[in-house]
């Protein structure tokens, strides 16, 4: 049995856990506001908004309902844009996409108007570019230049200097309807009632189903599932001794939103950016990213570099694997069948290292890499001490390439030192031509890459002149 609050009503549904958060809203409750587009998380008509009650207080976040399982809205609040009309009228969001002439066919516009009450609903002095919060949805006929007047116009009547709660005040300025106010405490009576769900034997294991949702969607709809998501001993990030764990059922907005990795790794919320959009980076996690195991998958690419370990767990006992050890073929992974990533670790960049990067993609966002790599180098004055290098698009697996990373230590920061790794990564890498590029254009891009790293580490010493 699955039960959540939808807009302001209490719903239990004995319907399979597996099946969308999208078809249940159209389908077994006639709510035909949420858009059926794309199915696979890209052009944003069926956006909604998610509320939990963590920790006594509410955290929203907008989410894409066709890939989102409502197994993992169980004890959660969910708005559709039913949930946030006014009986008389329009809301402020709804009024600024009007006066801007920001919709034309109306398809998208829900979508949009839905990303847009999450970023209300997060507004602060980290979440403050109403612009980025809609960089998930697609318009097709009204051209964005409209639709970004409104989200800024939106901005502009936001505060987040307030002696009132977040809700009361957008309760007040007319952004949400009242009964946003009653939400949490619901919550919290419902989550103090609600049964864990006893996992079927042989149960899939799910996380954030972001990908799962689009390779293999009729069949997970009918799946016997396990959501790690719902596993609140999964979640967090901490910081010991120099070593950070991250659960492996953290989002990347978790990521995105953390103190410790925003101190630890300065330019991470730029480049976690370059990852999907921010409805599929509240959803979707950490170990889902790592257990898909796309030659290309952005973070593996990313925590390979930084040398992660993972903590594998099949329920009974633990054990520890470093990342690079994780991937063994094609889509084939060092685990049986009955573990799952429990938590991530890393050590944090020291005070002597530099991290680095970098991606090319047919767009700059919301894309699948043609090639990913990242690099982190320490140094003893002008000399690398340690060097870790990784690359995507380039092997069947995401790839750690440990010639070009050993080859590193003990050299001069020179532009010798930099051809000469070029080199032996070229001898290390197997690309293959798809519809991403041909071999020869990902080889290219892995040389151009590299050069990128040095330049945007050490851009004193290093320029595409004299890296040429």
């Amino acid at each position: 049995m699955t039960t959540f609050i939808l807009n302001q009503t209490e719903v239990s549904t004995s319907e399979k856990q597996g099946i969308t958060l999208l078809d249940f809203i159209r389908y077994h409750q006639q709510l035909t506001g949420t858009k059926i587009g794309c199915r696979e998380g890209d052009c944003g008509a069926c956006t909604v908004v998610i509320g939990e009650y963590v920790n006594g207080s509410m955290k929203y976040f907008s989410a894409t309902s066709c890939l989102t399982p409502i197994g993992n809205v169980q004890g959660k609040h969910v708005v559709s844009i039913e949930g946030v009309n006014k009986e008389i009228g329009l809301n402020k969001i709804q009024q600024a996409m009007s006066d801007e002439a920001a919709t034309q066919c109306g398809f998208c516009t829900i979508g949009f108007e839905m990303s847009l009450t999450a970023f209300a609903l997060n507004f602060s002095e980290h979440q403050h570019d109403a612009k980025s919060a809609i960089d998930g949805n697609i318009c097709r006929c009204t051209g964005y230049k409209s639709i970004e007047r409104a989200a800024k116009k939106v901005e502009l009547e936001l505060t987040s200097n307030t002696e009132k709660s977040r809700l009361q005040y957008l309760v007040d300025a007319d952004f949400i309807p009242s009964y946003f106010l009653d939400i949490p405490e619901r919550l919290k009576k419902m989550q103090d009632t609600i049964q864990a769900t006893k996992v079927p034997e042989g149960a899939i294991f799910v996380s954030g189903g972001t990908d799962l949702y689009v390779q293999k969607h009729d069949a997970m709809h009918e799946a016997e599932i396990n959501f790690l998501s719902q596993q609140t001993g999964l979640k967090g990030i901490t910081l010991s001794k120099g070593i950070c764990t991250i659960g492996a059922a953290s989002s990347i907005t978790d990521l995105m939103e953390s103190s410790i990795i925003r101190e630890g790794i300065p330019q991470f919320y730029q480049f976690a950016k370059l990852v999907s959009s921010t409805p599929i980076r509240n959803i979707a996690t950490l170990g889902g990213n790592f257990t898909n195991a796309s030659p290309i998958g952005d973070f593996s690419i990313f925590f390979l570099a930084l040398n992660a370990e993972l903590v594998l767990s099949n329920g009974a006992s633990k054990r520890s694997l470093p990342l690079k050890d994780y991937y063994l073929a094609y889509k084939t992974l060092n685990k049986s069948a009955d573990e799952y990533i429990h938590s991530v670790t890393f050590e944090m960049p020291k005070a002597n290292a530099k991290f680095n990067f970098e991606k090319v993609s047919k767009r700059t966002y919301l894309d699948i890499a043609s090639v990913n790599t990242a690099l982190q180098i320490e140094l003893d004055h002008d000399f690398i001490v340690r060097a870790s290098l990784s690359a995507g698009g380039v092997a069947p697996i995401p790839l750690f390439l440990k010639e070009a990373s050993t080859i590193l230590i003990g050299k001069a920061l020179t532009a010798q030192t930099v051809q000469m790794l070029i080199t032996t990564a070229q001898e290390e890498v197997q690309p293959i031509s798809d519809v991403r590029g041909t071999v020869a254009y990902k080889r290219l891009l892995l040389t151009q890459l590299i050069k990128a790293h040095f330049i945007q580490m050490f851009p004193d010493r290093f320029s595409l002149e004299n890296l040429i």
